[in-house]
């Protein structure tokens, strides 16, 4: 069996069987300028075997959530984090880039590539790529590309039981290196997978903001789960588009 819950934005818990696999955490109600619009997650949401941080914005490597996890959790992360998570996570972090494969708590993780700025911030002398990946186990796989636009190695990666995939923003625009709803479903397809959950939209948004930006807010915020869907309508992938903190299972 393979299940996901969705804690907002790009946080998941994906479980293999016995092993509980948490993609980018973002455990807080608030960050910097932006909102959440849900419940923060709980206690179940800092429980986990193996952590996965996409890339190093704010929104995908919170230092404060990462420190949540137990001491004995290996946390994977693009090189070029030391200086950032070496003193939170020790020697339990595991430095990687594209192309390389690890395998941690009974799970096997591929590397992959991804389109987009993987800095800390724009002013970063550092640049550590950004990354996807493709994990698994007996239990079933899971391929989620992190923050990206849409590539042309996707059609590589092997088909998995279920694509979590990035399918809006924070606003009030969608800027380069991320996926729209149509780009998420197109995503999809070139990986192939049994079911599909948009992550990335509908959690967090710059306070006020939607009382100003009304047609931006549904845009990137509201609707880009049941678009996604729609847009993955006759292509053979159940689209499950999850609440903050719903969990979902399919068999294998």
């Amino acid at each position: 069996m393979i299940a996901c819950t969705w804690w907002g934005h790009s946080t998941a818990t994906v479980e293999l069987g016995g092993s509980r696999v948490v993609t980018d955490p973002l455990l807080t109600d608030r960050l910097l300028h932006l909102v959440r619009h849900s419940a923060a997650p709980g206690a179940a949401a800092a429980q986990a075997d193996l952590v996965l941080v996409s890339h190093l914005h704010h929104d995908h490597c919170h230092r404060a959530s990462l420190a949540r996890y137990g001491a004995d959790v290996p946390i994977v992360a693009p090189r070029g984090a030391e200086r950032l998570l070496a003193r939170l996570a020790g020697d339990r972090l595991l430095l990687v880039e594209p192309g390389d494969v690890v395998e941690r708590a009974g799970v096997r993780v591929e590397v992959l590539a991804a389109t987009h700025d993987g800095r800390r911030h724009p002013l970063s002398r550092d640049r550590p790529p950004a990354l996807g990946f493709r994990f698994g186990n007996d239990a079933g796989a899971c391929w989620y590309p992190g923050d990206t636009e849409l590539r042309d190695d996707m059609a590589d990666v092997d088909p998995v039981d279920l694509a979590l995939v990035p399918a809006g923003g924070w606003g009030p625009t969608l800027e380069e290196g991320h996926l729209d709803p149509d780009e998420a479903a197109v995503a999809v397809r070139r990986v192939g997978a049994r079911w599909a959950v948009p992550v990335h939209w509908g959690t967090f948004w710059p306070a006020g903001l939607q009382h100003v930006a009304r047609t931006n807010h549904e845009r990137l915020f509201v609707s880009p789960g049941p678009r996604f869907a729609a847009a993955l309508a006759g292509s053979g992938v159940e689209a499950v588009v999850l609440a903050p903190g719903e969990r979902a299972a399919r068999e294998a």
